[in-house]
This record gives structure tokens, C-alpha cells and sequence, in this order.
């Protein structure tokens, strides 16, 4: 692991988003709650949340962190069609969150998958990558900026 124990502690926030492609059929039946495991969406909302805290043991050498904040929103596209994921994490701390934030976007749009499977196979997951960052000896970052 990098040692981080002479950085200054900033507030930091990562911002990753991904995506789910379906059928317009898979979406429908997500969005009307006709899933057999029920609620696809609130699932893995929660889902990605529990993933941003457990980042550390998932990834190796990622530093163990005390997030102040995580939130994961997932809104359908019928231009995908599909399902868009966004994940904000934050922290006060010495390193950043952005992996915290890739994680919670990877296994929320995992969850989404394994939720809907039964109606769909062939989802297709992609598009995970990092929206923003901020904080940090490194600076603030924009895609696309």
C-alpha cells in the first residue's frame, strides 16, 4: 500500500457512473416491479452502497476508509435502453474515493444484471468509468474537461 500518513487530510468526492443495456421489454417489467426477486432497482442501490465500504477487501492495496458519504442513483434511459448508474462518495481523509466510487457503480450494475437475468440474459453491462474527482494533491478532474 502507498503511505499516505504524511498527506494533509481534504475533503474529497469521487463521481463514477455505468450503465445496464436491456430490451425496452427488461426495462418495463424492472420499472413496473415484475421481477421475481423483487425490487430490482432499491436492491442494488443498497447493493453498491455496501460495495463502496467494502472496496478495501475487495481490491487489493486500496486503503480501508471512513466515508462520510455514499449515494447511488439509478434512473432508466429508453435511449440505452437500460438503466444509468451514478455513484457520489466522500470522505475527509488523506487518499481519494474514486475506486469507493468505481466499486459502487461495478456492483450495483452486477446486482442489476443478477436481478433482472431471469427475464433477460443478454444485458450487457458498460461504460463504468470516473465522471469526477475532486481534492487531493492531484487536483480536481473532469472527464472530458
Amino acid at each position: 500500500m502507498v503511505d499516505v500518513g504524511g498527506k494533509a487530510e481534504t475533503a474529497r468526492t469521487a463521481v463514477a457512473e455505468g450503465s445496464v443495456r436491456m430490451l425496452p421489454s427488461t426495462l418495463e417489467a424492472i420499472l413496473s416491479g415484475d421481477s421475481a426477486k423483487g425490487d430490482v432497482i432499491g436492491t442494488a442501490r443498497l447493493a453498491g452502497i455496501m460495495a463502496a465500504k467494502k472496496t478495501s477487501d475487495l481490491i487489493p492495496l486500496c486503503h480501508p476508509l471512513l466515508i462520510s458519504k455514499v449515494s447511488v442513483d439509478i434512473t432508466p434511459d429508453p435511449g440505452l435502453p437500460g438503466l444509468h448508474v451514478e455513484a457520489t462518495v466522500s470522505i475527509s481523509g488523506r487518499t481519494g474515493v474514486e475506486m469507493e466510487a468505481l466499486t459502487a457503480v461495478s456492483v450495483a450494475c452486477l446486482t442489476l444484471y443478477d436481478m433482472g437475468k431471469a427475464i433477460e440474459k443478454g444485458m450487457e453491462i458498460g461504460g463504468i468509468r470516473l465522471k469526477s474527482k475532486s481534492g487531493g494533491k492531484s487536483g480536481d478532474y473532469v472527464r472530458g474537461a
